[in-house]
C-alpha cells in the first residue's frame, strides 16, 4: 500500500504545501467548472475562471507551457463564453446547437495554428526534450478548438473533450501531476454524459419546434 502511495504522491515531496493546495483547490473548481457545463448551466464560466487562474499560475512556476497556454485561453474563453451564454436574441438565450459549415473551417484554423504557434513557442524555448511536447502540442490544439465550441454553445465541443481528456489522464501522471490526472479521468466520464445530456436536450428543442 504504501508503495503505491509512493508512486501516485511521491512527486509532492518536493512540492510546497502552498502549491500542492493551489492545484486541489484548480482540480475542485475544474470538476465544477465541468459538472455545470454538464448541465448546461452558466456557472460552469466563474468557476472555470478561479480554476485557469490558479493554473496559469502553477504551470508557468513549473515550466509546463503548452499546459499553461491551454489554462490562459480557457481564461479569455470563459470570459468570452459567459458574454454569448447570456446574450438575448429575441429574449431568448444562445441555444445548445451543432457547428455550420462556417464554424466547422473556424475550428480546422484554430486547430492548424495552435498546432503551428506551440510548436513555435516549444521551438524557441528549446523544451522539444521528450515526447510530452509533442503530445502537449496536439492536446493545446484539440482544447483549444473545444473550448471556442463550448463558448459558442455547439455540441461538438465535447467530442474534443473527450478525446483530449483521455489522451491527458496518463500525461499528467507521467508529469508527476496525480491530482490532475485524477481529474482528467472524472473529466472524460462527465464529458461524456455531458455529450450525452446536450444531445438530449438539442433533440428535444427540435421536436418541439
Amino acid at each position: 500500500m504504501s508503495q503505491l502511495l509512493e508512486l501516485l504522491f511521491g512527486q509532492y515531496s518536493a512540492y510546497q504545501a502552498i502549491d500542492i493546495a493551489l492545484e486541489i483547490t484548480a482540480v475542485v473548481f475544474g470538476f465544477l467548472s465541468v459538472w455545470y457545463a454538464k448541465k448546461n448551466h452558466i456557472w460552469v464560466f466563474p468557476t472555470g475562471l478561479i480554476s485557469t487562474s490558479i493554473f496559469v499560475y502553477l504551470l508557468w512556476k513549473w515550466a509546463l507551457l503548452g499546459d499553461m497556454m491551454i489554462n490562459a485561453y480557457y481564461f479569455a474563453m470563459s470570459v468570452y463564453g459567459w458574454y454569448v451564454w447570456t446574450r438575448k436574441t429575441n429574449d431568448q438565450a444562445t441555444p445548445i446547437s451543432r457547428t455550420n459549415i462556417k464554424e466547422k473551417r473556424i475550428s480546422f484554423v484554430i486547430f492548424i495554428t495552435t498546432l503551428v504557434f506551440v510548436y513555435a513557442v516549444y521551438q524557441s524555448a528549446g523544451k522539444w526534450t521528450s515526447w510530452t511536447a509533442y503530445v502537449d502540442t496536439v492536446t493545446t490544439a484539440m482544447f483549444f478548438v473545444g473550448m471556442w465550441l463550448m463558448a459558442r454553445r455547439k455540441i461538438e465541443n465535447w467530442i474534443f473533450w473527450i478525446i483530449g481528456d483521455i489522451i491527458s489522464l496518463p500525461l499528467y501522471f507521467h508529469k508527476g501531476l496525480t491530482f490532475t490526472s485524477l481529474q482528467y479521468l472524472i473529466f472524460t466520464i462527465i464529458a461524456i454524459y455531458g455529450f450525452l445530456a446536450w444531445k438530449h436536450v438539442l433533440t428535444n428543442s427540435k421536436v418541439i419546434a
